[in-house]
């Protein structure tokens, strides 16, 4: 009996282990994926900047630039791949728990769920992409056409605005949580030189700083089309790049911003090989 309690046990540990070891390969491959597509956001971003840009500063455009590189459908393939286990390793957390303190708790397992979902519309996009698809146009024409389509259904423009409203403050608390570092807890730095450690620390507070700034941006052009009832006023993640450059500081705030978002993919390499999973 005994002999059979310690069979059934060791089976359920090399399980888990093994449960362990596929969310890990999947997590660290999706935040790779991640960080390839913002760091040619970003590089696009500066394109535009600097007026050497013709390509749309968003996934899509990411994606194009990607498809033109030697063994680009292979690059493709892969990052839709990537992408995938992102999505995979956000729904082990919703259903299993997060790492860390009150993981089980459901205050840490909806927003895995939420980013699940929002993953596993990425991948989809990128893989119908890497297929011959190429989706339904810019991220600024999904965002009008969208938008234009809520706001005709009942209390649509209150739908729209809260979800502005919401984007907004996740870019906000984004930002926040880069600058107090908060990044630190969820990564093994124990490991690192105190060189890698603060350059962890300039691509985490940097990136996620520019990272929540273009989400906030985005929010409050959403809350904005609501309140005017004007859907065109909506910006994809393109247009709301491009209208950093028609502030008061000019092309400089894009240059800033689209830097951000280099380091932010760089920052996500590095989550990718020190993050806890």
């Amino acid at each position: 009996m005994n002999a059979r309690v310690l069979a059934h046990s060791g089976r359920g540990r090399a399980r888990r282990a093994a449960n362990g070891s596929a969310a890990e390969g999947a997590a660290r491959a999706g935040l790779t994926a991640r960080g390839v597509i913002y760091l040619l956001v970003g590089v696009l971003a500066l394109r535009i900047a600097f007026g050497t840009g013709n390509r749309q500063a968003d996934r899509g455009g990411a994606l194009a630039e990607l498809a033109d590189k030697p063994f680009g459908a292979v690059l493709l393939w892969a990052l839709g791949a990537g992408l995938v286990g992102m999505a995979l390793w956000r729904l082990s957390e919703a259903v299993f728990g997060v790492t860390g303190k009150d993981g089980h708790t459901a205050r840490k397992r909806l927003p895995a769920a939420a980013r699940c979902v929002f993953y596993a519309v990425v991948a989809y996009s990128v893989l119908a992409f890497a297929a011959g698809s190429r989706g339904s146009g810019s991220s600024d024409r999904q965002s009008r056409d969208v938008t234009a389509e809520v706001m005709e259904m009942p209390v649509g423009r209150w739908i729209v605005g809260v979800a502005g409203a919401a984007i907004a403050v996740a870019g906000v608390v984004i930002a926040v949580q880069a600058l107090r570092r908060s990044y630190r807890e969820k990564m093994k730095l124990g490991a690192l030189s105190p060189r890698a450690r603060r350059l962890v620390d300039v691509t985490g507070v940097g990136g996620g700083a520019a990272r929540g700034l273009v989400f906030a941006a985005a929010g409050v052009f959403a809350v904005r089309a609501a309140v005017d009832h004007e859907p065109d006023r909506a910006k994809g993640l393109d247009d709301t790049l491009r209208s950093f450059a028609d502030t008061p500081l000019g092309p400089w705030l894009l240059v800033c911003v689209a830097a951000g978002l280099v380091l932010f993919g760089v920052f996500s390499f590095a989550l990718a090989r020190r993050r806890r999973v």
